[in-house]
């Protein structure tokens, strides 16, 4: 088991959920004391409670802030307060951004696609069965699980014709996703609060370059995600910050179900995976912990695959 530094602190932006608290638990297991910052309703809390308080079993030191972490006034009450915990000693190993704030609307008006509907007919036609039985044993099968019949369910369902992105959307998206990791590393590093030698990570998806629908403001913000963070890794390099993107593969987490069609990307993953899964949060957790080694100092600037081969299947 990796053990690192007592001063080390994490500070992990949107960490009650998904990717953030998955690391969050990898981390502290290690070692490493925690700063979470996340944004979760009143009747979420006691779950998420319950999981700071198993952090907090582990030996660590847990700040936990529910706020609003996008804003200037949320960074400051939570720097404020981690500043008092780091006193001079310059304690932040790691900044991770795993904010999952997008918007998901279409660009405009989707009917749905009509090739499934054919495909159907076609094999109810070859069964001597009506159209509409063969569709339900298609819905069935593909609700147990046979990820196979993906292609042969309709999808119109999964998507609103009633609000399409506009600019607000984007500029909401872009900048929760997209660039405030920035406005986060430059607070901490005007504050001295990064270690000697520290990682920036953020979290990137296939999404990135294949165009799901309803995806469009979150892609724009990966992309976004991804430049900033090239920018950083040479910007920041001569104050010790090492800046890098994980591109995870397909996980089941709170963010992949809110996506439209999230059912047929998840059994495209699965079939395309030459391992036959999806990825978990644990797996990517274990690369951020990995990435957090001395050993892992000369990764800079890299957008580092971790989805067990799926992008190449």
């Amino acid at each position: 088991m990796i053990r690192f530094e007592k001063n080390w602190w994490a500070v992990i932006i949107g960490g009650s959920s998904g990717f953030g608290l998955a690391a969050a638990k990898k981390l502290s297991a290690c070692g490493m004391n925690l700063c979470i910052v996340h944004r979760d309703r009143r009747s979420a809390m006691k779950r998420i409670e319950h999981e700071f308080e198993s952090l907090r079993q582990s030996g660590v030191d847990v700040l936990t802030f529910n706020l609003d972490g996008l804003s200037g006034d949320g960074r400051s009450r939570v720097l404020d307060e981690l500043g008092e915990k780091l006193g001079d000693s310059g304690g932040v190993r790691l900044l991770l951004h795993s904010v999952a704030f997008g918007n998901l609307k279409l660009l405009g008006p989707y009917p749905g696609s009509s090739a499934p509907g054919a495909a159907r007919e076609k094999i109810a036609e070859a069964a001597g069965l009506s159209a509409r039985r063969v569709g339900e044993i298609i819905s069935n099968a593909f609700d147990e699980g046979y990820n196979a019949f993906y292609t042969l369910v309709d999808d119109a369902s999964d998507y609103s014709n009633n609000q399409f992105l506009g600019s607000e959307d984007f500029s909401r998206t872009l900048h929760a996703m997209g660039y405030n990791i920035v406005e986060w590393v430059q607070d901490i590093l005007d504050r001295k609060f990064f270690a000697g030698d520290a990682r920036v990570l953020g979290l990137t998806s296939e999404g990135n370059s294949v165009a799901w629908k309803g995806y469009a403001a979150i892609s724009a913000a990966k992309a976004v995600l991804e430049s900033v963070s090239r920018a950083m890794a040479v910007e920041f390099a001569p104050c010790g910050i090492r800046s890098n993107i994980i591109q995870a593969g397909i996980t089941d987490t709170p963010a992949l179900k809110a996506i439209p069609g999230s059912d047929r990307i998840r059994a495209q993953a699965v079939l395309r995976n030459p391992f036959g899964r999806l990825t978990t949060t644990e797996d990517i957790a274990n690369v951020i912990c990995l990435l957090c080694m001395d050993e892992a100092a000369w990764i800079n600037g890299a957008l580092i695959c971790a989805d067990g081969g799926e992008r190449v299947g």
